[in-house]
């Protein structure tokens, strides 16, 4: 078999490259601790972590689905009854949450769930469940001419406009892995997809194209409040965003040799590292490592090229790193909460999914 990849500015065909043999022995080691306690910590009902956000334990069930091992058949199984029951009636999967700012982050818990439920075949035993998710996902879809237009934020009903590169890219993650869903939509009933030339143009708003940033993509384009007369703070390129921004990329049909995703990989080797989010410090790491992951496998990437000329094994890289960040109890767990992280359920999850795509 062999893979396509970007070195530089040209296009080569190399045999597939695999871990070394001692690193896949303690990468399964890893995938199996880890999956052992989430067998171990799933609650009665099928959830991990905070009921309120089903996204989280669907992050559980979707590096579940990824790792085909039967052990993890009847927490699946669970799992997904739990998600299930977490549908609205206006077709998103979340929970509401009535006076919580963004709700009950509607358009969030419903891509990860019906990526998720999609993935560990619930298709074919929730059909309508997963087919109303879609259409929910699609109708949040911001319309309006302007900052926004093209993108998604948190939630459907969110008092203003708003939208992020990262929720986003979970919708076009959810609408695009999930497309062949729509040959079981009833006869006469109008397929769903999303407006993607407007989704295009929305994430290449975020990708920046001057100075030591150039190829990488920010958050949002909104930019930071100054405090106590300070200067306006710059919207800042880092690493999980800019992984976020290639994947949502090729999810618009952007083509490899495209000069903007390209640009992608120049930003990439400059700024590699494993031992951090680059540009926000531990904040975020695990979920870099699983984009990171997710990107570079879409993209068929097998090394990164450094700013030097050093060749980088990603996939031996990342699963070295995961191993040696793993916790005696199977865990992995952020010292940084900012984005919840220190909930070892999720800091888990996002880690199993980066090693179920390197040892596939």
């Amino acid at each position: 078999m062999k893979r396509i990849f970007l070195i530089g500015f040209s296009l080569l065909t190399l045999p597939l490259m695999a871990l070394k043999p001692e690193t896949e022995t303690q990468a399964k080691a890893a995938l199996n601790r880890g999956f052992e306690w989430l067998r171990a910590t799933q609650s009665a009902e099928g959830s991990w972590s905070d009921k309120r956000f089903p996204g989280m334990s669907a992050l559980a069930l979707w590096a579940m689905a990824n790792a085909k091992d039967e052990a993890n058949a009847e927490a699946a199984k669970k799992a997904e009854a739990y998600l299930v029951a977490c549908a609205q009636p206006d077709g998103g999967i979340y929970v509401p949450i009535p006076g919580r700012r963004g709700g009950g982050l509607g358009n969030y818990n419903t891509c990860l769930c019906l990526t998720a439920l999609h993935a560990a075949g619930a298709g074919a035993r929730h059909t309508s469940v997963l087919l109303a998710a879609r259409a929910y996902i699609a109708s949040t879809q911001i319309e309006t001419e302007g900052l926004h237009e093209g993108g998604f934020g948190y939630d459907k009903k969110s008092p203003r406009e708003y939208t992020d590169l990262n929720n986003t890219l979970y919708a076009l993650d959810a609408i695009r892995l999930t497309q062949d869903l729509e040959e079981s939509r009833p006869a006469g009933e109008k397929k769903v997809d999303v407006n993607w030339d407007a989704a295009k143009r929305y994430v290449l708003s975020m990708q920046q194209t001057d100075g030591d940033d150039a190829g990488g993509f920010v958050y949002n384009r909104e930019v930071p409040r100054a405090k106590n007369g300070e200067k306006v703070p710059q919207l800042k390129a880092y690493g999980s965003m800019t992984y976020a921004g290639l994947l949502a990329m090729l999810h618009c049909d952007l083509s490899r040799d495209d000069p903007r995703v390209r640009s992608v990989y120049q930003y990439i080797g400059k700024h590699w590292t494993l031992e951090e989010n680059p540009g926000q410090g531990n904040q975020g790491l695990y979920f870099y490592y699983d984009i990171l992951a997710r990107a570079l496998d879409a993209a068929a990437i097998e090394t990164i090229t450094l700013a030097d000329g050093t060749l980088v094994d990603w996939k031996e890289a990342l699963a070295e790193a995961l191993i040696r960040r793993q916790q005696p109890n199977g865990t992995w767990v952020n010292e940084s909460n900012r984005f919840w992280e220190a909930d070892p359920a999720l800091s888990t999850s996002y880690a199993l999914l980066a090693l179920t795509l390197i040892l596939n």
